[in-house]
């Protein structure tokens, strides 16, 4: 069996429909799966996010797909979260009571503190704050379309922020780990451009 170009980590939440559909408009090939193995053999592989972080966290280790994150990130593969997918990449949130992430980014996941109104749904413009082959063409500005009521507010990775009456982390970025807060396959202009420099950065690799 040939291993799926790109494997689309499905943990059993999460609604990838939109995402899905923009992958093949971009005649990507890849592979929705919630088998470790198929996302340990991918050339990349994408977490998509919808829920509860600590959900999140658990049914990623009843699935053994933390392990198969770890591995592929690890091995250097381009490795792309969106959401709460990109959230379970740092140490911990406060969301439900606590719960420890899979710790590949440091930093913490807190509730919004002084945000106009929570959750924080709709568009709202980025700061580019420094340089990644990810966000290659796109300049502060840009519009993107969020719906979250976490946030990190800090990271050493942060390559885009957002002001939603605090700043927060909207894109990160770290050697093959990228990831957003918000959904670029719901993002237009912007979100297109983010896939596109994933996909060209899984084709290079």
């Amino acid at each position: 069996m040939t291993a799926p170009e790109i494997a689309v980590i499905d943990y059993g939440g999460g609604n990838v429909g939109s995402l899905l559909a923009a992958l093949e408009r971009r005649g990507a090939r890849f592979t929705l799966t919630e088998d470790p193995h198929d996302v340990e053999r991918a050339g990349a592989a994408i977490l998509p996010g919808d829920g509860a972080f600590g959900a999140t966290v658990d049914a990623l280790r009843e699935r053994g797909l933390d392990g198969a994150v770890r591995t592929t990130i690890a091995a250097g593969r381009p490795f792309l979260g969106i959401c709460v997918g990109m959230q379970v990449l740092f140490d911990s949130s406060d969301e439900h009571g606590g719960a420890q992430g899979l710790r590949i980014l440091p930093g913490e996941v807190r509730r919004f503190t002084h945000a106009p109104r929570v959750p924080h749904m709709g568009w709202n413009d980025l700061v580019i704050e420094r340089t990644h082959p990810f966000v290659d063409g796109i300049t502060s500005g840009a519009w993107a379309y969020f719906l979250h009521s976490y946030r990190v507010t800090a990271s050493d990775a942060t390559v885009a922020s957002c002001d939603y009456g605090e700043r927060f982390a909207a894109i990160v970025a770290r050697d093959n780990v990228m990831a957003t807060q918000f959904h670029p396959e719901k993002s237009r202009v912007s979100g297109a451009r983010l896939l596109d420099n994933f996909l060209r950065i899984a084709a290079a690799s």
